[in-house]
């Protein structure tokens, strides 16, 4: 399985940005995706979360500015960022859990990143 996210650049504060990230390759299954981001020298964090069903879960921070959500048909999931702040400045990493084919045991998946920077 292959992820590819894209989206990301430079941006004002205030402004939005909406990231995708796609799935590709031998996949069977796809369960949770998930964003992350990793500020630099800082570990990296949740950022939201939606499973098959399509119920999400949002790392308090970004409660009611992100919004995260997924096209099953497409195996993508995307994150519509709102309200950007200057501490928002990121890499933002999509993650999948999933199963290449129907016998494999579920795995986690992780994307190359995207770098969001947001000016003041």
């Amino acid at each position: 399985v292959q992820l590819q996210a894209s989206g990301g650049g430079l941006v004002q504060a205030g402004g939005s940005l909406r990231l995708s990230c796609a799935a590709s390759g031998s996949i069977f299954k796809i369960n949770v995706m998930a964003w992350y981001r990793q500020a630099p020298g800082k570990q990296r964090d949740l950022v939201a979360s939606i499973s098959s069903y399509g119920r999400t879960y949002y790392a308090d921070s970004f409660k009611g500015r992100f919004t995260i959500s997924r096209d099953n048909a497409e195996n993508t999931v995307y994150l519509q960022m709102n309200g950007l702040k200057p501490e928002d400045t990121a890499v933002y990493f999509c993650s999948v859990n999933g199963r290449p084919t129907p016998v494999a045991l579920s795995t986690d998946y992780w994307g190359q990143g995207t770098q969001v920077t947001v000016s003041s």
